[in-house]
This record gives structure tokens, C-alpha cells and sequence, in this order.
């Protein structure tokens, strides 16, 4: 079977798909990505050894007048290009997992069966344009359901995570960032970019969390100079409890593994990784990502497992928040119970069943249907 994926972003494409690859195994599968070109996908992807092509995309929703007519023409220009990838691999089925990047793919390939997974509860504009046509539609929760036709075809597979994470559990991983045991833990999770609202609200309160607790800070590469700064100001009696990193690739689940509480956006993400290891969240949705953070966010919230702040209550609400939490045991093991009940561990298994099953049953084939570039 030939399977050509079109993601593009981390938590919400990449990470997902990459989940659903290792899960198909060793079936005889032959994998090709396509991704943006300058997209950030290209380095994950490559580093996981698999086939990677880039194509010229951009989004239309909630763009000036004046860039409209220029990202027009790179969808276009992501068309020619999609029908000669497809020409010339041949894929029996195509895995959409999110992002601009897959509508020219789509439009291109639009007669192939295609599977398409929601990260985030409420899709995209791209997603629900890409839903139209897809044979199948996976989403994280059922409460997507709402955001499509009744006709439709969705299944419920829950957010796919990556089976390296499980190899972590609180004691090795508090081994592995030379952690004292006696002492709480927060993870604040910033992705590869970072998020500098929530940097600068820790740096401002660094101190004051450093005497209750650990702090593993994934800071992002942006503020990377900023937070090697602050960590060398300070005090030698708490400097050993500040672990900061630009990134984490391979050894995140071990963050996640020793936390006892994480600060972070509310990406697709969080829906998946955070059950996984039943990690209590402070959520702190990006304010401009329109509203999926946010209903990611209040997802959490209404289930007990996750308490919402807003971006511009940061530096009010959040260190009263923290301490709060971080040293109440009781409440902490109630979220993180909570959190482990939203759980679905075997969600990349259930996408893998759904593409093996498209391609080994669709009585459409690739050959004769594509448009000659």
C-alpha cells in the first residue's frame, strides 16, 4: 500500500501521524510526506527517516485583502504541484491530519480515498473544507461530532501519542534530569517556538516558584538567550532546581513522566499526551489561534483536570495558581485521575485499522483519476 500524508505543524499534524506510521509496523507500506515548504514539519519528519517533499501553500482565512491574491496563487502553484507528487506516487490512500498545507492536496487528489483526523476539538476551516470528501473522518472526542454533516462518517480514536513516551516513568525520568526526589516538580511546556507570555511570566516569578519546587522549563528557541540569562543570575541555593531547555525531542515523555503539574497552551496535544500520563494542567490558550485552544482549554476544564487561565490574567492569577495547586496533594491526584480517565491508548492502532482498511477495500484506484500536471 501506497500512503501519501499531508500535515503540517507539530502537536497537531506531525506528532499524530508520526503515531500512526509506527503503529502500521512493519506492513509493507511506502510512505510519502508532504508538508509546506519553511515548515517546521520537515525537520521531525526527516528525522524519522521518512520520504518528505514540500509544496507551496498558505491559508485564507482571516488574512489582509492585500495577501489574498498572493496566497491565491501559492494554493495554485500547491495544486500543479500536488498532482505531479501524485502522478508520479501513485498513493492508494491519503492520511490528512491538519493544517493549510493539505488543501491543495486535496483539491488535487480529491478522488482518492482519504482519511482525515481532527486533532483539536473543533476543526479548522482546512479540516472541515478537507471533510467533504474524506472517506473517513477520526476525531479526538466526540465532541467534534457536532462540527460535521450527519451523513458523514466519523469514528471516535481519541488523539494518537507516541509509543517512545510510555517508555518513561516518574523514577527514571527524575534520574534522567538529575531531579531530587523530595520535592514537586513543574513542567512548563513552551513547544519549539515557545510561548513568550508564559516565558515572561515565569521569569518574573522564577524565585518564588523555585522554593516550592522544581521547574523543568521548555522554554522554545526564541527566548532561548533570555531564559540562559536568568537561569545564570541566580541564586546558588536554587539555581539547581531551575532545568530549562530550548527543546525537548526524545526525552519529552520523561518531562511528562516526573511533573506533577504542567503550564502550557492548549494545543491538539494536550488532548493526548496529557491523559497518557494523567498530568494536571495549568492551560493557557494562545489568544489568537481563534477559538481552538480555547474549547481545547474548556474541554479539559469541565472534565476536572485542567484549571484555564486566560493570557492577559497571566501575570495576576498565575503564581497564586501554582502555589495553590503544587503543594495540595489531594487536589492534584483527584485532577490527575481526571485527567488518565480521557485517556486512549490504543488510538493509533485504531487510525492504522482505518487506513489499512481504505486501502485494501476501496475499489477506486489511483490510476487513470489524477489530472496530468
Amino acid at each position: 500500500m501506497r500512503l501519501l500524508i499531508c500535515a503540517g505543524g507539530t502537536g497537531g499534524g506531525v506528532y499524530p501521524a508520526l503515531s500512526v506510521l509506527r503503529a502500521l509496523g512493519d506492513d509493507a507500506v511506502d510512505v510519502l510526506w508532504v508538508g509546506s515548504q519553511n515548515g517546521m514539519e520537515a525537520d521531525l519528519v526527516q528525522r524519522a527517516g521518512i520520504r518528505f517533499t514540500a509544496i507551496p501553500a498558505a491559508g485564507v482565512h482571516g488574512i489582509g485583502i492585500r495577501s489574498l491574491p498572493r496566497n491565491l496563487y501559492k494554493i495554485g502553484r500547491g495544486i500543479i504541484a500536488s498532482r505531479r507528487i501524485l502522478n508520479q506516487f501513485k498513493p492508494d490512500v491519503l492520511l490528512f491530519t491538519g493544517g493549510f498545507v493539505a488543501v491543495p492536496m486535496a483539491l488535487a487528489g480529491r478522488k482518492i480515498p482519504s482519511l482525515v483526523f481532527v486533532p483539536d476539538i473543533e476543526p479548522g476551516l482546512a479540516l472541515r473544507y478537507l471533510a467533504r470528501s474524506a472517506r473517513v473522518i477520526a476525531v479526538t472526542t466526540e465532541d467534534s461530532n457536532r462540527y460535521f454533516s450527519k451523513k458523514a462518517r466519523i469514528v471516535h480514536t481519541g488523539y494518537p501519542t507516541r509509543a517512545d513516551l510510555e517508555a518513561w516513568n516518574s523514577e527514571n525520568a527524575r534520574k534522567h534530569f538529575n531531579l531530587e526526589i523530595d520535592l514537586p516538580i513543574l513542567l512548563i511546556a513552551g513547544g519549539s517556538s515557545g510561548a513568550r507570555s508564559i516565558n515572561q511570566a515565569i521569569l518574573a516569578m522564577l524565585n518564588d516558584l523555585l522554593k516550592i519546587c522544581q521547574v523543568i522549563h521548555i522554554s522554545g528557541k526564541l527566548d532561548w538567550a533570555e531564559i540562559q540569562d536568568a537561569r545564570d543570575k541566580l541564586d546558588k541555593s536554587i539555581a539547581g532546581r531551575y532545568h530549562p531547555y530550548p527543546y525537548l525531542y526524545d526525552d519529552i515523555g520523561a518531562a511528562f513522566a516526573c511533573a506533577n503539574l504542567v503550564i502550557s497552551r492548549a494545543g491538539a496535544s494536550t488532548l493526548g499526551e496529557y491523559p497518557l500520563f494523567g498530568l494536571p494542567a495549568i492551560l493557557v490558550p494562545y489568544p489568537y489561534a481563534w477559538r481552538y485552544q480555547k474549547v481545547n482549554a474548556d474541554y479539559l476544564q469541565k472534565h476536572g483536570s485542567a484549571i484555564v487561565i486566560e493570557d492577559d490574567q497571566l501575570t495576576t492569577l498565575l503564581l497564586p495558581t501554582v502555589q495553590e495547586l503544587i503543594t495540595d496533594s489531594d487536589r492534584l491526584k483527584n485532577m490527575s485521575q481526571a485527567m488518565m480517565k480521557l485517556a486512549t491508548p490504543d488510538s493509533a492502532s485504531q487510525l492504522a485499522e482505518l487506513i489499512k482498511s481504505l486501502g485494501k477495500t476501496s475499489p477506486i484506484k489511483t490510476e487513470g483519476l489524477l489530472w496530468s500536471a
